[in-house]
């Protein structure tokens, strides 16, 4: 088996025999050609998975010659060789798709470096990150085992996610070790949860980790009082590692600083989004506004009063700057502010809900064909960036760049792949979601979940005296003992969210400002 098969053309090829015969001992398969025409024939004929290609030969000119195979083999990469250094030509080489370009004389050793960019660079890259993830496996979990405070916590679950990126290549064996420390590393964040959640409930805003209720009062106030104009955008349903792949798409108009926040239990839309626009805990907002807090059997939308929600938290800190606020469900609705982009940034606050990634995580539930097109959490990373690219959101980011704001992301919750039932009981009232249960007289076994029999002391309202709240942790699913094995199969392997993990609680906050805006300053 070679390293590879190359195509070398160059008129004086006979020149070159040293250095064939060099990359020949490194287990390559050179064959040659001497003319534009014979390469185009030799690639009608053969597959490559590199050519290397003169640019100043008699007859057809390398750029003509490259041209053709292009369209012969438009995937296979093309280094120009050639004495000219002419920036112009250099600007045709490259506008043509070459993947590199080397000045002759070239060494062995400079031919070799530029196989192993274009040939070798996901081998490598796999094989690098491997033998470093294998070195620290060990510190890892040594953490995992450790007494964490919240930022070990959030400095843990960064450091899972960038394996998770850089071993996407790896082999099997080495993402089953990696799922391994997610699984232990998820169980023993629960049991960190299940210790201080309570306490951070009942602590002020200054003294606990930055809470949904605190992300308005802690993140856009300050810059609003800064005399700063702030854009607030929450994506509902945003795991980090999917903000890490929108960051990515950003990072060249955007100076990011990005640092993590909790979202409350239970990480669902209804209870913690509207923690968010009201600033205030499920339990409080049901107290102090019982007109906006819809109950769970209840079949009104859960998130219509956010606006209302949003503009009694500016009240209760006597802010008084006026602000828009738009929600989008779809691509049309995107579109459409893109038309309203100057009255919705006109405002010194200017609040925007993009609902499309948790409709996506809800397709893939319902939709077998969805479920084949992401069915781990690369693909769902892969399918959010595709999303990104081709929405209109991507042009509204566009703009946002050319002015000098304060672009604040963050999301109410992120979710987890579940594969693990857990059987719960209950009657008709409990709420379907398969992370949290609210009821009264649910049976379960306790050591299966976290539960709150008083809701009120993690800041949840009970519609009675015995109702309790249960979460589910790590990876696991609540899964009814009727028509047991249809309903486990069905849901096993969903994206889901309500409950404990990192994935779901710990939560992107982001602020963004104009890479142009930045400079001018």
């Amino acid at each position: 088996m070679t390293n590879g098969r190359l195509l070398w053309v160059d008129d004086e090829i006979e020149l070159l025999r040293g250095h064939i015969v060099f990359l020949e001992k490194k287990g390559y398969d050179v064959q040659t050609c001497v003319s534009g025409a014979d390469a185009i024939e030799t690639c009608r004929q053969n597959k490559f998975d590199l050519i290397l290609l003169d640019e100043n030969m008699p007859g057809l000119s390398g750029l003509e010659t490259l041209s053709a195979i292009k369209d012969i083999t438009p995937s296979v990469p093309v280094v120009m060789v050639t004495k000219n250094e002419a920036e112009d030509l250099m600007d045709q080489a490259i506008g043509s798709q070459i993947a590199d370009y080397l000045l002759k004389p070239v060494n062995p050793h400079q031919i070799l470096l530029t196989l192993k960019k274009n040939i070798h660079v996901e081998t490598i890259r796999s094989e690098t990150a491997g033998s470093a993830y294998r070195r620290e496996f060990i510190q890892i979990d040594s953490l995992i085992s450790q007494t964490l405070d919240i930022e070990g916590w959030m400095s843990l679950y960064k450091k899972l996610v960038r394996w998770e990126f850089e071993l996407s290549d790896a082999p099997e064996a080495m993402n089953e070790m990696l799922r391994s420390q997610w699984h232990d590393a998820e169980k023993a964040f629960a049991a960190f949860v299940a210790r201080h959640y309570e306490g951070w409930v009942a602590a002020s805003p200054g003294e606990r980790p930055l809470l949904s209720p605190d992300v308005i009062s802690r993140r856009v106030f300050p810059s609003l009082r800064a005399g700063r104009q702030v854009v607030l955008m929450v994506f509902d349903n945003l795991r980090f590692d999917q903000w890490r792949v929108l960051s990515e798409e950003l990072s060249g108009e955007f100076d990011i600083d990005e640092s993590l926040g909790l979202s409350i239990l239970p990480t669902a839309t209804g209870y913690a989004r509207n923690a968010i626009f009201a600033g205030l805990m499920p339990a409080m907002i049901k107290k102090m506004y019982p007109h906006y807090w819809v109950e769970e059997e209840d079949e009104e939308g859960k998130n219509l009063h956010e606006e209302d929600l949003l503009r009694e938290q500016l009240a209760r800190y006597r802010r008084r700057e006026a602000f828009t606020y738009r929600k989008i469900n779809d691509s049309q609705g995107a579109e459409r502010l893109l038309g309203e982009f100057h009255a919705f940034t006109a405002t010194p606050l200017s609040v925007l809900v993009v609902n499309f990634i948790d409709i996506l995580s809800h397709a893939r539930t319902d939709s077998r064909m969805v479920r084949e097109l992401f069915n781990d959490e690369a693909a769902y990373r892969s399918i959010t960036r595709s999303w990104f690219r081709h929405t209109a959101i991507r042009e509204l980011f566009q703009r946002l760049a050319t002015l000098d704001r304060d672009i604040i992301i963050t999301t109410d919750h992120g979710s987890v792949r579940a594969t693990t039932p857990v059987k719960v009981v209950g009657d008709r009232h409990v709420n379907t979601n398969l992370r949290y249960k609210l009821g009264k007289n649910l049976s379960y076994n306790p050591r299966e979940v976290f539960e709150a029999r008083r809701p009120d002391l993690i800041g949840l309202p009970a519609p009675s005296l015995s109702s309790a709240y249960i979460f589910a942790t790590g990876d696991s699913f609540f899964a009814y003992p009727n028509n047991y094995n249809h309903y486990v199969s069905y849901y096993r392997d969903t994206f889901q969210h309500g409950g404990i993990s990192m994935q779901e609680m710990l939560v992107p906050v982001c602020t963004l400002r104009s890479k142009s805006h930045t400079r001018e300053s």
